[in-house]
């Protein structure tokens, strides 16, 4: 199983070092010296990981064979790909594989179905659920715990306890002003 676990960003220094975009809660693990990526798009890769580094808080990466600023710039927006076993789980409980949440479905903590994770976003800010729900139409739900109450992938579904206003138009606004 492929699971993308970084994006390159832009060439950082002359001597083919990248910075990334981490999208794996196990960097140490993915994206240390010696591993072997595949890429999208596939042309660019795969790639070999010769060295690896923080600085200023972002990680930077030296792929073999990429020795200037050149060939660095030309690898940016590429997806860093890792080969995982089917059957291997993160280290955390509460830790999830995109592969693990794709097709849950979504309830309410009442019952109500939402619909089915369909595709997981990662933004810088937090982790999206884009839930398709059974009218066709989608809806965005932040993978944060206050929201999603309960993963629970033996009954393969999600349990959201949503604020007014996330999964319909009908947000409650309460007015300060006076009706009178």
């Amino acid at each position: 199983m492929q699971l993308v676990v970084a994006r390159i960003g832009r060439a950082h220094g002359i001597k083919g070092e990248v910075t990334v975009e981490v999208r794996t809660d196990e960097p140490e693990l993915r994206l240390a010296p010696g591993a072997v990526l595949l890429t999208d798009p596939a042309s660019t890769g795969p790639l070999t990981i010769e060295t690896g580094r923080v600085h200023s808080g972002r990680l930077l990466l030296r792929f073999e064979g990429v020795k200037d600023r050149n060939g660095a710039e030309a690898l940016r927006n590429t997806l860093l790909i890792a080969e995982v076993d089917p059957d291997e789980l993160p280290e955390e409980d509460d830790e999830y594989y995109d592969h693990q949440l794709m097709d849950l479905d979504v309830v309410t903590t009442d019952g109500v179905e939402v619909g089915r994770i369909t595709e997981i976003s990662h933004l810088p800010s937090q982790d999206l659920f884009i839930v398709e729900r059974p009218d066709g139409t989608e809806v965005m739900i932040p993978f944060v715990s206050e929201i999603v109450t309960e993963i629970d992938l033996e009954e393969q579904r999600a349990v959201i306890d949503p604020p007014p206003g996330l999964i319909d138009d009908r947000a409650e606004i309460d007015s300060t002003r006076d009706d009178s």
